[in-house]
């Protein structure tokens, strides 16, 4: 195989028409397929500024080769971009796939029309509506069908002739009013017709047709005195009432229009697409999306569009969309800000968080390596850092005024709690109640150790405190030449601001964000860990006072006494004689006289 001309030869004859490139590698596999306004200049901004990101880069470094395709518009680039994605299968782009075979309705070719469910579309010249993606949606419409109307389930070739030839004799279904005999010429053809074209309409969400026909039935049959009849025609109009009056989410004047929302996180999108007909939803569906180049969420959506159209072959020309995005020439865009269609955008976006929260759950529990990936990847965007925080540790003080000042780290690895590793600190050159010392202190004794000890140093520092304790931190830091080496935070309690060195405008994080809940688990874990250690140390301390109270009795008795009988209860509680055993008759007398 030839070498192929440099990269800037190559650039040098892409013309500047809108089009479709594709990179390959030295190996001649596919790596990347775009779309592009004008293919000279889009492909010329890989090579021509330093790259932001570094899966961009390393695509970059590997491309040897590069392919165009020139069409006549921007439109045009993008539904082939969508069809060469899903037929290279490119390394480094979005794979917008489903393996799943969606189930269809059938209305098929034939002289009285079978409706059924199926998953396998044959090109006989028969009617599919679909594909639908839940196959509850599709029994629910069949059963509503069947409810209001007799067709025939048989699947025998109700031809003229073999049926006044009396080749065929009424099944069961007859018997049951579940079909009207079309088999023994007992149904005229134009009837059933008549029914399945009504059936197309309930199908697509129009129910109009049908509420008419059977109202003026329902007259008809009251005026020639058929009660029963009538009354049978009524409950039918009652039950596509009530589907309908489920069915209808907005004005029935939205008609025919499909709505798309995204929402996404550091690796991955989610696409909801909604599609409307009479103010009905037909359709509804979440795609996820891996991201591979850190693509917007405009690119992404561009191609969900075009994809999610393409397979659930959508004719709807007006789309709603939350941002304008380049979409085929001959489509409306919509951006609802008010009514119902603004309600319409935010009942998708909710289906698309909802689909994202299942997600999660079942990541979590399938793929626990994942679902800790993408939330160290979310704590890097949110907290602005330069690398994952695997690796946190929080500080937290604890005294009640002033006195048994301590402190706790606790060390989070992976967003989970490390245990063992956790410290407790008595504070030693602090006195009274000074949190900003006892910070400045803990912190540097911990860091001194780590660095003496030649210990890995965490990716990120949270101090549980505002802009006086995170400065507190600060200042240890710079002694010890770890300014700018550590990323940390300060986290206030009353609304939960974090604050950044030398930032004096807080960052709020959305209440339900997960960055937040593991800042605020670490905080937690941290203050219960220092009170435990506060709580312990005081009893001991309150232990200890209530013996060397007792004239005689100094801290090396005390001690003594308390490492045989283990607390000061058993101490109260024992003889003069086993006390005198421990410590001698003389004090022993003082303690016994003491207690009691």
């Amino acid at each position: 195989m030839p070498e192929p001309p440099s990269i800037s030869v190559q650039i040098s004859a892409l013309p500047n028409n809108p089009g479709v490139y594709q990179f390959y590698d030295a190996e001649g596999k596919i790596l990347y397929v775009g779309k592009a306004k004008n293919l000279k200049k889009r492909v010329s901004s890989y090579f021509n500024k330093k790259q932001e990101y570094g899966k961009t880069r390393v695509l970059v470094k590997k491309i040897n080769s590069i392919k165009h395709i020139v069409v006549a518009t921007e439109s045009d680039a993008l539904l082939l971009e969508n069809n060469l994605i899903k037929k290279l299968m490119p390394r480094y782009n979005v794979l917008l796939k489903d393996d799943k075979s969606y189930p269809w309705i059938c209305i098929k070719k034939e002289r009285f029309p079978r409706v059924f469910s199926t998953r396998k579309l044959i090109k006989d010249g028969s009617e599919y509506y679909g594909p639908y993606t839940s196959m509850k949606t599709v029994r629910t419409l069949l059963d509503l069908v069947r409810s209001l109307y007799p067709l025939r389930t048989c699947n025998y070739d109700l031809s003229k002739d073999k049926i006044e030839a009396g080749k065929y004799k009424v099944c069961l279904e007859y018997h049951l009013g579940n079909c009207l005999g079309p088999c023994e010429g007992l149904q005229k053809e134009e009837d059933y017709q008549k029914q399945i074209e009504d059936i197309r309409q309930i199908i697509k969400g129009n129910f109009k047709s049908s509420l008419q026909s059977f109202k003026t039935q329902m007259k008809d049959l009251a005026t020639a005195m058929e009660f029963e009849k009538a009354q049978r025609i009524k409950d039918k109009i009652d039950i596509l009432e009530n589907y309908q009056a489920k069915s209808t989410v907005v004005n029935p004047k939205i008609n025919n229009v499909d709505v798309f929302t995204i929402i996404s996180d550091e690796t991955h999108a989610y696409v909801n697409f909604v599609q409307l007909s009479h103010g009905a939803i037909i359709r509804s569906h979440t795609m996820e999306i891996k991201k591979k180049l850190e693509e917007t969420n405009e690119e992404l959506l561009q191609l969900a569009i075009t994809e999610l159209r393409q397979r659930f072959k959508s004719q709807s020309k007006e789309i709603y969309l939350q941002f304008p995005v380049m979409v085929e020439e001959d489509l409306k865009v919509t951006l609802p800000k008010l009514g119902d269609k603004r309600r319409i955008l935010e009942l998708s976006e909710r289906n698309a968080r909802f689909f994202r929260q299942d997600r999660f759950k079942q990541i979590k529990i399938t793929d626990p390596d994942r679902h800790t990936k993408r939330i160290m990847a979310q704590m890097k965007a949110d907290l602005r850092l330069s690398e994952e925080p695997t690796h946190i540790e929080c500080f937290d003080n604890s005294n009640i005024q002033g006195s048994n000042p301590v402190a706790a780290c606790v060390v989070f690895k992976n967003g989970k709690p490390s245990k063992k590793e956790y410290r407790h600190y008595n504070i030693k050159t602090v006195e009274g109640p000074d949190d900003f010392a006892s910070m400045e202190e803990v912190v540097f004794r911990r860091y001194k150790r780590l660095l003496n000890e030649d210990e890995p140093l965490p990716h990120l520092i949270v101090i549980d405190g505002g802009k006086g304790q995170l400065s507190s931190a600060l200042k240890s830091l710079d002694i010890l030449g770890l300014r700018g080496k550590i990323a940390i935070i300060g986290i206030a309690k009353r609304l939960e601001e974090i604050y950044f060195p030398e930032d004096p405008i807080p960052l709020y994080l959305d209440k339900k964000s997960e960055s937040l809940k593991i800042i605020q688990q670490l905080r937690n874990e941290a203050h219960r860990f220092g009170i435990t250690h506060h709580r312990n140390k005081r009893s001991k301390a309150a232990i200890d006072s209530e013996l060397e109270n007792i004239e005689g009795i100094g801290k090396k008795t005390a001690e003594q006494l308390l490492q045989q009988f283990r607390s000061v209860k058993r101490i109260r509680e024992a003889t003069i004689e086993s006390l005198a055993e421990s410590i001698g008759m003389a004090k022993a007398k003082k303690i016994y006289k003491s207690f009691h």
